[in-house]
């Protein structure tokens, strides 16, 4: 299978990083970049969805579905992205969170309540529709946040740590959950993790990072802690 994903030179040299990196991926594969804090691989997700830009580098190269989105905007790169924080609207209801990328690419916000409450069947969600951010626990306002970016049916997925601030069985729920889902909706995901064992249960491969450069990739067979 030919690459769907392409990373090539990506390069950034802030205070606090250096990243100097190139990878692949397969369609509908889950990569996760495990490594030390602080080694580069939030900024990785960022230059990949456009939200920093990183050094001008000439060979710099991001392919996506065989399309050239390096110097697009974020909007435009069919990119989705969940956070540890889950990044909800406080103000708006589930239903309007869930609906809310529908309405921005132009649906009637009545069709896109109505296809964000269909789709919140997918995540065990059903009757949550009417319920506020503040409301909701941890493991369901990340599954709302989940449900946000998936309806829109991004290409490409970025996970920035979405369960680092989840107890251990919910951690466990939720990245099976995240698992099922890819293969339910076939989408390409990319997932920052520190938990060793979550990146082993949902990756098809593992990339090592460690000061900004990528120093082992391969099978969640073939990686120990110890590579850290």
């Amino acid at each position: 299978m030919e690459e769907y994903f392409i990373a090539k030179d990506l390069q950034a040299d802030f205070d606090t990083v250096q990243v100097d990196v190139s990878f692949t991926a397969k369609k509908g594969s889950m990569t996760s970049i495990v490594g030390p804090s602080g080694s580069g691989k939030s900024t990785i997700l960022r230059m990949i969805a456009g939200l920093e830009d990183g050094k001008k580098s000439p060979g710099k190269k991001i392919i996506l579905d065989e399309k050239d989105i390096t110097n697009l905007p974020p909007a435009k790169r069919e990119i989705g992205m969940v956070f540890q924080n889950h990044a909800l609207f406080d103000h708006l209801r589930v239903e309007d969170n869930v609906s809310y990328g529908l309405v921005s690419r132009g649906t009637k916000k009545k069709e896109a309540r109505k296809l964000a409450s269909d789709f919140l069947k997918d995540f065990n969600l059903e009757g949550f529709e009417k319920r506020m951010p503040q409301t909701l626990s941890g493991g369901e306002a990340q599954r709302v946040s989940l449900a946000r970016t998936l309806i829109t049916k991004p290409k490409l997925v970025l996970f920035d740590e979405p369960l680092s601030a989840l107890d251990a069985p919910l951690r466990k729920k939720l990245s099976e959950l995240i698992r099922q889902l890819q293969k339910t909706f076939g989408f390409t995901g990319i997932m920052v993790t520190h938990d060793i064992e979550e990146a082993k249960r949902i990756s098809d491969r593992i990339i090592l990072i460690k000061h900004g450069k990528l120093t082992w990739q391969g099978e969640p067979k073939d990686f120990s802690e110890k590579m850290i």
